[in-house]
């Protein structure tokens, strides 16, 4: 069973903070004078939560079996049928009602293929299976972007070095400025416009996230570096175009434009929801972000407590956690990548009551909350503006030294 091994990062020390410890005080954070002070969790109760997360997960992966099976090939019969049932009524899409139809099978069938499917097959949730379809090596999505190069951008440098500044490329995705510790400069000012964009375009933006544009631009990077990428992209983007736009409308003769046209609504919804979906999960008030010295040296516990701290939830019902991928329990996906996905109501139980006994934040709220929420805070960092206090840290670190173990000892 291909499970995934959690990464122990070597970098720097943060000091250590203690029961009486104050936030920080130093940069922007000090300007919230109206924050509440931050939560202290010692080195005991982080190692303790890291022995309580092991044991739910060891759990789960022992339980894997026939109704885990049952449930992907469930939802990817269901994605099929969806696709199906989008282009056979793009045949009659002279009948608004009958586009209209097509349209939201589509959109559905392109939703569960990247969410639900794509987005959990890749990250190996699936791979005990030993089914090629359904294995994270060999599984292409319906998306523009390579999934290797998405497995590389995503399910290593994001899971890997998740909400660390200068290391989780997802913090703004190299174009938006997502945090108050990302310097401000007069181009943030089109902070919103850029999110827009990316909202609207946002396979593509997930396509150039490998890229490093920024690195590139720098001269940090290289053509030697990135022309396996664009070789890459040149291959992907020849199919999906040519299935799209080309060989689906071409189909229905001479209700082309009308197909394209349907096509290009069913991408464009997958990507707004897409991006709705995921930014909610990272970047609401309150998900909290570290720096490389803080995050050095992480144990076990230490780096599934990051996770839980830099990431938020969407409340909801069991159709809109299926729509997500479940992605709307991104606090239990960043703990356990790889475990299936449709798993995580039920581990959100546990988890939920760790985060209570342990005094931690659980950040999750209904779509409309979250997106707001997300939308404010892009409009607010288009400023020069200081932190609101819901942006204030609210948990500190005491991180393990020698002298801890010794006690502990």
């Amino acid at each position: 069973m291909a499970i995934l091994n959690l990464p122990t990062l070597k970098t720097a020390k943060a000091p250590a903070a203690t029961k009486s410890a104050k936030a920080p005080k130093a940069g922007k954070r000090a300007e919230a004078a109206a924050a509440p002070e931050p939560i202290v969790l010692s080195a005991e109760s982080v190692e303790i939560i890291g022995r309580e997360l092991d044991a739910i997960r060891d759990r789960v992966v022992v339980d894997l079996g026939t109704a885990d099976r049952d449930y992907i090939l469930r939802v990817v019969r269901t994605q099929r049928r969806l696709e199906l049932a989008g282009r056979g009524l793009m045949f009659l899409g002279f009948l608004p009602p009958a586009w209209l139809a097509g349209v939201a099978a589509l959109s559905a069938s392109k939703i569960l293929d990247n969410m639900e499917i794509g987005h959990n097959v890749m990250h190996g949730q699936y791979d005990w299976m030993r089914d090629d379809m359904l294995h994270s090596s060999s599984f292409e999505w319906d998306n523009v972007c390579p999934s290797d190069q998405w497995r590389h951008s995503h399910n290593y440098m994001h899971h890997t070095y998740t909400n660390i500044l200068d290391l989780d490329r997802d913090i703004g995705y190299g174009i938006l400025r997502m945090e108050y510790e990302q310097p401000w400069n007069p181009i943030r000012l089109g902070n919103p416009v850029y999110a827009f964009a990316l909202m609207m375009l946002f396979e593509w933006g997930v396509m150039l996230h490998d890229l490093e544009y920024d690195n590139v631009l720098k001269g940090k990077r290289k053509w030697t570096d990135v022309k396996g990428l664009v070789a890459g992209w040149w291959r992907k983007v020849r199919g999906q175009v040519a299935k799209d736009y080309i060989v689906h409308p071409a189909l229905t003769g001479p209700l082309f434009p009308l197909t394209f046209a349907g096509n290009l609504t069913a991408n464009l919804v997958r990507n707004v929801w897409a991006f709705s979906v995921i930014f909610c999960g990272h970047f609401p008030s309150g998900a909290q972000v570290f720096t490389q010295e803080e995050t050095a040296e992480e144990t076990r516990g230490e780096w599934y407590v990051r996770q839980m701290l830099g990431s938020a939830n969407i409340s909801g019902s069991p159709l809109m956690h299926l729509a997500t991928g479940n992605l709307s329990h991104q606090i239990e996906h960043h703990l356990f990548p790889d475990l299936p996905a449709h798993r995580y109501p039920e581990i959100a139980v546990e988890v939920r009551r760790i985060c209570e006994e342990h005094g931690l934040p659980y950040n999750t709220g209904p779509l409309w909350k979250q997106v707001a929420n997300v939308w404010a805070k892009m409009f607010r960092l288009a400023l020069p503006l200081p932190p609101t206090p819901a942006d204030s840290p609210a948990v500190i670190i005491e991180r393990r030294t020698a002298s801890t173990d010794m006690s502990a000892a």
